[in-house]
């Protein structure tokens, strides 16, 4: 019930202002973003891959209306890779970037803009021994999001996308990517999508996240696992073994914050674990997205309004 309106505030100024201005607002949401800025970033990342975990970073930022904001979310990743570099965590830590905060929505030019500011970041990245996954919005920038993939994947095969089971095209897309080299994150999708290109349904969602996990564990590419759902979870480990994958050809991702136990259950196992980290003051179009996909989560925000002893 909730979710489509929760979405939809996730792109209204007004409810930014408001929530932002909350008193409870900032203990909720550092349980889901890690800081503000770098430095506590990586103090996060640090604590992540001492314990076993992988970790892929998320500079937050959308939605870029003008050059000058889209060089500055490529400067901030710049300056994050090269701080993962100083600190050895090349191995442990890759970085996903949204490509609407690189310059894409630009009415005049933005796919180029979006991907020379990305090839920089992916130049890099390749440099100090890590990866770039570009993470997929809403449907009007899929085919743009594939297009510039294509392009960094030509110097810097390692880079992976995003697919979301929600929408129709999905399966099609993940039998193109299921191919060596290749590198999938599929996840259900978190964006507000019409009838006409995604299901509404959250059994339609879930099937075809299984028929797209199917294609990609049958697949030579190395699917990541983007779930937190229990029988998702075990369904992947079950394609796992009925396709001989060995450990490391593929990998389980979840967010920062949400089902730490079952991110150290799968690590303890010899599941390849990575948690996706993000950070930075532009946080509330991820937050408002994250109360939206679990009542659980929406239930522990609005815990928090409530006095200590009512």
């Amino acid at each position: 019930m909730f979710g489509p309106v929760l979405l939809a505030a996730s792109r209204s100024d007004r409810m930014r202002r408001a929530v932002a201005a909350a008193p409870v607002t900032r203990p909720v949401v550092e349980r889901f973003v890690a800081g503000d800025a770098l430095h506590p970033a990586l103090d996060t990342v640090r604590a992540l891959t001492a314990s076993g975990l992988n970790v892929t970073l998320d500079h937050l930022g959308e939605d870029v209306t003008d050059r000058a904001t889209a060089k500055a979310t490529r400067d901030a990743y710049l300056r994050l890779l090269e701080a993962l570099a100083d600190d050895g965590l090349g191995a442990r830590a890759e970085v996903s970037v949204k490509l609407s905060a690189f310059g894409q929505a630009l009415p005049d030019g933005g796919h180029d803009i979006a991907l020379a500011n990305v090839a920089e970041v992916a130049e890099l990245a390749s440099a100090i021994g890590t990866t770039v996954t570009l993470d997929m919005e809403d449907h009007t920038t899929v085919d743009s999001t594939l297009g510039v993939l294509a392009e960094l994947r030509k110097e810097h095969p390692q880079t992976g996308a995003v697919l979301q089971s929600y929408l129709f095209r999905t399966e099609d897309d993940a039998r193109a990517l299921a191919v060596a080299g290749s590198r999938v994150r599929l996840v259900k999708g978190a964006y507000n999508e019409p009838a006409r290109v995604a299901f509404q349904n959250k059994r339609d969602v879930d099937k075809a996240y299984v028929r797209a996990l199917r294609t990609l564990f049958a697949g030579d590419g190395y699917p990541m696992v983007g779930s937190h759902d229990p029988r998702l979870i075990a369904i992947a480990q079950e394609l796992a073994a009925r396709h001989h994958r060995a450990a490391g050809s593929y990998e389980f991702q979840m967010l920062y914050g949400i089902r730490t136990a079952e991110q150290r259950r799968l690590a303890d196992e010899g599941e390849r674990m990575r948690i996706y980290v993000p950070y930075g003051a532009d946080w509330y179009g991820y937050f408002m997205r994250r109360l939206a996909e679990r009542p659980a989560n929406l239930a522990f925000f609005l815990r928090s309004f409530v006095p200590a002893g009512r």
